[in-house]
């Protein structure tokens, strides 16, 4: 047995209860708004309650994501807010591809030094997306952990839940050659991607701060812009809606076939919509193939939505910024670009 030490407090061993209180403060200013009726507990409570009503035959729809490797960019320009916002929307477009409304959601952020200041940051992101798609912020862990991370370091995991009717659920499995597809625009890179942007640009402070002609802003207002939402965007035409399919990791070509049902394949036509000149950027740097290119990066299309031929022109009337990108074709689930 070890011999007995000078007196001991959990602040010497790298956890500070005070800062964890003073985090909890900055959050709660955040959260208020984000708060709906069937929310009937508060925030700091062991558990949350959400009271489910107004539905006839609800489906409890679920998703976990992070914001990967982009965290190390909001760390390196000190900005914490965006990636909050990147969180949210990323879990949002998710179980959006299911038909879901989103009801609430929960985040866990874990550091390896407390500063109460950079978590309030993020939970005013957070809490910023939740509340422009009418979700509830409704809890959430911040643990501080040395030795698990060092210091400066962090993580940011989000969990969300959303409800759809049974007979509205978004399958896949009605898509069928000849069907349209459109997409709309992604803001940038979105969360997908950052490790091998970190390595092209050695990020740095320097390298952040360096303008960009091409992107008229830095490398770091560019590489932190948040991940776009669409929830509010697709909602009024969910019911002519096919399928959907969110461009996260894997970009076009890995996403678009995990909602085939049937053999058949998405033919996409290049050029009918706009590549944001940060992807023209990065694969020149790193010399990239342009299937890698497409199996990486979203290339500029966050959201691929599938409907019936006689349908498109009324879901691009509604949708102004869609684009129609392709057509589905017999095939065997894969994505050809030509």
């Amino acid at each position: 047995m070890p011999e007995p030490q000078d007196k001991q407090t959990y602040a010497e061993a790298g956890v500070d209860i005070d800062a964890a209180d003073r985090a909890l403060d900055l959050i709660k200013k955040h959260t208020r708004s984000t708060l709906r009726p069937e929310v009937l507990s508060d925030l700091g409570f062991f558990g949350g309650l959400f009271e489910l009503k107004g539905y006839n035959n609800p489906v409890l729809v679920s998703s976990a994501d992070g914001v990967g490797t982009k965290l190390k960019i909001a760390a390196e320009l000190g900005i914490y807010d965006t990636i909050g916002i990147d969180l949210v929307n990323h879990c949002i477009n998710d179980i959006l591809t299911c038909g879901a409304e989103p009801l609430y959601f929960l985040d866990y952020v874990g550091v390896g030094k407390l500063f109460p200041e950079h978590v309030g940051d993020i939970v005013k992101g957070l809490s910023q997306a939740c509340k422009d798609a009418n979700c509830a912020l409704i809890g959430g862990e911040t643990a501080e952990m040395p030795g698990v991370y060092a210091e400066g370091d962090f993580d940011l995991v989000g969990f969300i839940v959303g409800i759809v009717e049974k007979d509205k659920i978004i399958d896949g499995k009605s898509i069928q050659s000849g069907d349209v597809i459109l997409g709309l625009p992604s803001s940038g890179i979105h969360t997908n991607g950052y490790s091998l942007v970190r390595k092209l640009f050695d990020i740095t402070p320097s390298s952040l701060h360096a303008l960009y002609p091409e992107l008229r802003c830095t490398l770091g207002e560019e590489l932190l812009r948040p991940h776009r939402c669409y929830f509010n965007q697709i909602k009024p035409i969910l019911p002519k809606v096919k399928g959907l399919a969110h461009i996260t990791g894997g970009g076009l070509l890995d996403n678009i076939p995990r909602i085939f049902k049937t053999d058949v394949s998405a033919q996409l036509s290049k050029g009918s919509w706009y590549v944001p000149p940060i992807f023209g950027i990065i694969q020149k740097l790193g010399n990239i193939d342009e299937q890698e290119m497409y199996r990486v990066f979203n290339m500029g299309v966050g959201m691929a939505i599938f409907c019936s031929p006689s349908d498109a022109e009324e879901l691009m009337a509604s949708m102004p910024d869609a684009k129609r990108i392709g057509v589905v074709v017999e095939g065997n689930r894969t994505v050809i670009i030509s």
